[in-house]
């Protein structure tokens, strides 16, 4: 049993080790909410199933995520990517109603991944094609947005070419969507990057902040990091000024110090949380929290494996 244990524990380590512990959530910026329900799904490629007044009664009702080709028939003429099952091409429909009183912020629609040559359209405009299957994208919505009303949201995605993969992907929206308000100025999208450093037995997170400016005005702002320790107490904060000129983005970059950091380990997972806040004048106009934390680790060909400078053995897994 502590063999089993211990294998699991060091999966995880390396796992969380090379991912660099400092984590992005899917959406990094302003209000999210998800519009996973109430969507209508076809299996063909219909015509002018993107404009507003399409009549989509007869349609599937479904939520998301979403697989087409999981309910399929099997075939061993279709190509193994899709596990033998139909790909083709389908269409998704959603009526979402985007209240008058977001007028004047930005609206985003977020995907978290369709499979794939994907399309979007709101109210019969065109956001976007993405050929990728597996990345996840976002569209700038707001020029088509009807505020205090419906809005038509309509997806088109082409797996008709099936033998495209190594492995199974299904077909359609199989990942969560989200729509996104926020202020024309915000925090970008990935905005936040935190990089932590230990150096005898000094802490210091490397924080670079990328932010956007979505109005027609130059915008100075500031941008405040603040970092909270495991046990929920500030330990390190500091604030910079930056200006942005109109429909382009700006980066500050900062460090925070923090002495005898607790360390991340496999019995201690001691995680911070690094707050940032973006500020025009007194008022808050985006903010976001990043997981990170701090360990050292070592690769040696002829030790091996090190965390925070003690060797253990890392079992090969796939």
């Amino acid at each position: 049993m502590k063999k089993n244990n211990h294998f699991t524990k060091t999966l995880v380590l390396l796992v969380l080790s090379l991912a660099w512990i400092p984590g992005f959530s899917q959406i990094s910026f302003g209000d999210a909410k998800k519009i996973n329900d109430g969507w209508k799904f076809n299996h063909e490629d219909t015509k002018n199933a993107q404009e507003t007044k399409f009549d989509d009664k007869e349609w599937q009702a479904i939520d998301l995520p979403h697989d087409w080709s999981i309910k399929g028939q099997l075939s061993p003429t279709l190509a193994s990517a899709t596990g033998y099952l139909p790909g083709g091409i389908g269409w998704y429909r959603k009526y979402l109603n985007v209240p008058n009183a977001q007028k004047g912020q930005k609206v985003y629609l977020y995907f978290e991944g369709v499979y794939n040559r994907s399309e979007v359209f709101v109210n019969g405009h065109s956001l976007g094609k993405r050929p990728n299957g597996y990345i996840s994208f976002s569209y700038d919505a707001t020029p088509y947005i009807n505020f205090g009303g419906d809005n038509t949201i309509a997806v088109r995605v082409d797996h008709s070419k099936s033998a495209d993969s190594r492995w199974y992907t299904g077909s359609g929206i199989y990942r969560n969507v989200w729509v996104v308000y926020a202020n024309p100025v915000h925090i970008a999208q990935w905005g936040v990057y935190a990089y932590p450093e230990v150096t005898k037995g000094n802490g210091v997170l490397n924080v670079e902040v990328e932010v956007e400016n979505g109005s027609s005005s130059k915008e100075s702002v500031t941008v405040v990091n603040e970092l909270i320790g495991p046990d929920g107490k500030s330990v390190a904060k500091s604030s910079q000024k930056l200006t942005a000129a109109a429909g382009k983005n700006q980066k500050v970059t900062t460090q925070l110090k923090v002495s005898n950091p607790k360390l991340w380990d496999l019995n201690n997972a001691n995680l911070y949380k690094l707050k940032t806040t973006v500020l025009k004048g007194s008022k808050q106009t985006d903010a976001t929290t990043t997981t990170t934390g701090f360990r050292t680790f070592t690769f040696d060909a002829n030790k091996g494996f090190a965390l925070n400078g003690t060797w253990m053995k890392v079992k090969g897994v796939c």
